[in-house]
């Protein structure tokens, strides 16, 4: 599903140029669900945008479900990220002025996939347990609801990747524990899920871990840089 090889990123800065990935080698199979786990400075975010389509490398191949995606054009990536990666971020992203549907509706009005696009959204509340919050906007939600509207969002055009960064990390406990339930459960239905934590708790919850360590792999976890 995800093969990088040699994936090198550097970001020039006035005091000189910060190396952000140096050669990682990562394979994530269909249907896994890993963690992507490292200090601050590991280069977690900046892997985490090449894994989403957001930014391109410096060098090295990324292949995404066997094609290659490393050198395709801003536009190309912005249509592998509405057909085949949903993102999940820690500050949710919700529209405060769009209600709970609305916010959901949105990635199916970009790729304008308009056609029954509001039963979808619907639908994608549904399975995340908000059939009664539909009409709700974000400051009538919860921390939780908030992130289950957002992990409806992410599944609305039905992605073969999650991509969780910190899903996590704007809950409770015991609300996190609830989300991962959720992620549990669309790993089961066979989605790939890569989560980016600093939490070692949702770290464990995940069939691996891949390590970063000054952006490098030190422990691709069983399976990793096969």
């Amino acid at each position: 599903m995800v093969q990088l090889e040699e994936i090198r990123k550097t970001f020039p800065m006035e005091a000189g140029p910060v190396y952000a990935l140096r050669g990682v080698n990562l394979h994530i199979k269909r249907g896994e669900m890993v963690a992507i786990t490292g200090s601050s400075g590991s280069g977690k975010t900046t892997l985490m945008n090449i894994l989403g389509c957001l930014s391109s490398p410096d060098s090295g191949t990324y292949r995404l479900a066997g094609e290659e995606v490393s050198n395709l054009s801003q536009q190309q990536l912005a249509t592998i990220r509405s057909r085949r990666i949903g993102f999940v971020f820690q500050t949710f992203n919700l529209l405060p002025r769009l209600n709970a549907l609305q916010n959901v509706e949105l990635p199916l009005l970009y790729a304008r996939a308009t056609a029954g696009a509001i039963d979808r959204a619907r639908h994608a509340l549904e399975r995340v347990g908000l059939a009664d919050r539909v009409e709700h906007f974000p400051n009538q939600l919860s921390g939780g609801q908030c992130q289950r509207v957002a992990i409806a969002r992410a599944l609305v055009n039905e992605p073969s990747i999650i991509l969780a960064d910190e899903p996590t990390g704007a809950v409770d406990s015991v609300t996190s524990q609830d989300i991962m339930k959720l992620f549990h459960s669309l790993h089961a239905e066979g989605r790939t899920i890569i989560i980016v934590t600093h939490d070692q708790g949702v770290a464990a919850q995940c069939e691996r871990q891949i390590v970063l360590k000054d952006g490098t792999v030190t422990i691709p976890g069983k399976g990793g840089n096969s």
